[in-house]
């Protein structure tokens, strides 16, 4: 598959019938400080994978990467998408990748917990996720920290925080895209700090 670095994403068939996947399930949903469509987050994030691998289920699961977190569509459905999309074997990994990137400790099911709290236990959680995981968010770090940062500064200073120790903990996906998360990251917060935007 070819993947071009912009608002567009030139793939094969299966990716583009993941992506429409992956549109149609998010619907209208917007990017919270941007106000975008938010195919265009998923879009980016593959983007960014598709610089450092060619594996299509990575691809594919970043893609889908929020649909189980955000959308009513459930692992069942996807399953059942993916299963009409991909060999069986394939469609596995990739609903455990989608699993794996899930968060667990939100505040719908932990209201009792804080912000913090709650995502130093995501932080310990996805520390053992597998690698291909971890890859993945990555990435989603990186396209979260771009935008979040060029849009609100108060809570990208948050933001940041959690994104740096999570970088600190998860230390097995690829190392080239874990470095350039940490810069980016750190770019982020600099220019915070010295009130530059990013984009």
């Amino acid at each position: 598959c070819v993947f071009l670095i912009t608002d567009t994403l030139v793939m094969d068939t299966i990716l583009e019938k993941v992506k429409l996947f992956a549109e149609e399930a998010h619907g209208a949903q917007q990017r919270k400080f941007s106000g975008e469509p938010y195919i265009r987050h998923l879009i980016r994030v593959a983007e960014i994978c598709a610089e450092y691998t060619d594996d299509t289920v990575i691809l594919s699961a970043a893609l889908l990467h929020d649909v189980l977190e955000d959308t009513d569509v459930t692992e069942s459905n996807m399953t059942a998408f993916l299963r009409s999309v991909l060999n069986e074997e394939d469609t596995i990994r990739t609903i455990r990748l989608v699993v794996e990137l899930t968060d667990v400790y939100i505040k719908k099911n932990f209201p009792q917990l804080n912000r913090k709290t709650r995502k130093n236990m995501e932080t310990i959680r996805l520390a053992v996720v597998s690698q291909d995981a971890q890859t993945i968010k990555y990435a989603d770090i990186i396209d979260n920290a771009i935008d979040i940062a060029s849009h609100d500064t108060d809570f990208s200073k948050v933001y940041l925080k959690e994104a740096m120790m999570l970088l600190e903990r998860m230390g097995n996906g690829h190392p080239a895209l874990r470095e350039r998360a940490g810069h980016v990251v750190k770019d982020c917060l600099l220019r915070i700090r010295s009130g530059l935007s990013h984009r």
